[in-house]
C-alpha cells in the first residue's frame, strides 16, 4: 500500500470526540492544525460528520460514506462502505485521511498506518467516542504540547 491511511481526530482524555453532533470544546489552533494536515489529501467521513460541517472541505477530495444511495452533494464523492471509500481514495491525491465519525474511525482503525491526534486535556460529557487502541501497536514520532484552556497536544503516531 503506497498511500498512508491517516486517522485525524481531536480526542479528550475519556475518548470523547463529540456531543450532539458538535465538538464539546473550542480550540481554534486545532482547526488550523486540522486544515494544515489534511490539505491536499483525500478525506473520508461519515454522512453525519459531513452534515455537521455542512459543506465539502476545500483543497481536499471529499468522500462521504453513506448507506443512502440517493444521498449526494456537489463536489463530494460517495461510497456505500468504508472499504469502497478507501478504494475510491486510492485514485485521488495525497494520503487517505479518516476524519470521523465514531463508526468510521472504528472501522478504519485496523487499516490505519498513522494517527494524528489532538489530545485535549478535558474529560467532557459526550455521546461520540474515538476508538480505544493498543498503545503498543503505535510509536509516537512527534509531539507538540500547548498550554491553554484547555491544554492540548498534537501527537503523531505510526503503526509499528
Amino acid at each position: 500500500m503506497s498511500k498512508h491511511v491517516v486517522m485525524v481526530a481531536a480526542v479528550a482524555r475519556n475518548h470523547v470526540i463529540g456531543l450532539d453532533g458538535d465538538i464539546p470544546w473550542s480550540i481554534p489552533e486545532d482547526l488550523k492544525h486540522f486544515r494544515a494536515v489534511t490539505r491536499g489529501h483525500t478525506i473520508i467521513m461519515g454522512r453525519k460528520t459531513f452534515d455537521s460541517i455542512g459543506h465539502p472541505l476545500p483543497f481536499r477530495t471529499n468522500i462521504v460514506v453513506t448507506r443512502d444511495p440517493e444521498w449526494s452533494h456537489d463536489n463530494v464523492f460517495t461510497a456505500g462502505s468504508l472499504a469502497e471509500a478507501v478504494e475510491l481514495a486510492a485514485g485521488h491525491t495525497g494520503d487517505t485521511v479518516i476524519m470521523g465519525g465514531a463508526q468510521i474511525y472504528a472501522q478504519a482503525l485496523p487499516l490505519a498506518t498513522h494517527q494524528i491526534l489532538t489530545e485535549v486535556d478535558l474529560a467532557p460529557e459526550g455521546d461520540t467516542f474515538y476508538p480505544e487502541f493498543e498503545a503498543g501497536e503505535w510509536v509516537e514520532t512527534r509531539r507538540e504540547d500547548h498550554a491553554g484552556d484547555p491544554a492540548y497536544s498534537f501527537v503523531w503516531l505510526e503503526r509499528r
